[in-house]
C-alpha cells in the first residue's frame, strides 16, 4: 500500500488552484468536471501520481464556505531554506501564520502558512526532523 492522495474541499478552485501552483510551487496534474455531480476535481502535486503522494481538491458548484472544524490538522511540507520559502510565499500574496523557528519543546525548524480555504500548512526545513524522527 502507499498514500495516493489527500482530499480538501475548497471554496474558490482558481483561487486554490493558484496558491497551491502559483504561491507553493505545485503543478496541477489533472482535473476533471463532473457535470451530473456538480462537482470539479484538481489534482495538484509535486510529482507524477505514480510515484507521489499529491493534493486532490474538490470544487463542489455552488458551495462557498465550508468550516475547517477541529478535526483537520495540517499537511506538512519539506522544504530546503524554510526562511527564503516563507519570503517568497509572502511576495506572492500567501498568508504566513507561523514565522520559521524551533518548534517547540524541540529542535526542527518549522513554519506554517494557511491557504485561501484556511486550512494549515506547515513547512519543515528538510535535515532539521531527521533527529525528532529518529529519537521518536
Amino acid at each position: 500500500m502507499r498514500l495516493l492522495h489527500t482530499m480538501l474541499r475548497v471554496n474558490n478552485l482558481q483561487e486554490s488552484l493558484q496558491f497551491y501552483c502559483d504561491v507553493l510551487g505545485m503543478k496541477l496534474l489533472r482535473q476533471k468536471d463532473y457535470p451530473n455531480g456538480q462537482f470539479t476535481l484538481a489534482f495538484v502535486g509535486y510529482g507524477d501520481e505514480a510515484n507521489h503522494a499529491v493534493i486532490e481538491l474538490t470544487y463542489n458548484w455552488g458551495v462557498d464556505r465550508y468550516e475547517v472544524g477541529n478535526a483537520y490538522g495540517h499537511i506538512a511540507l519539506g522544504v530546503d531554506d524554510i526562511y527564503s520559502t516563507c519570503e517568497k510565499i509572502k511576495a506572492l500574496g500567501g498568508n504566513v501564520t507561523r514565522e520559521p523557528g524551533p518548534m517547540k519543546h524541540g529542535s526542527t525548524v518549522i513554519a506554517f502558512v494557511e491557504d485561501p480555504n484556511g486550512y494549515k500548512i506547515e513547512l519543515i526545513q528538510l535535515g532539521t526532523q531527521a533527529a525528532a524522527v529518529a529519537t521518536a
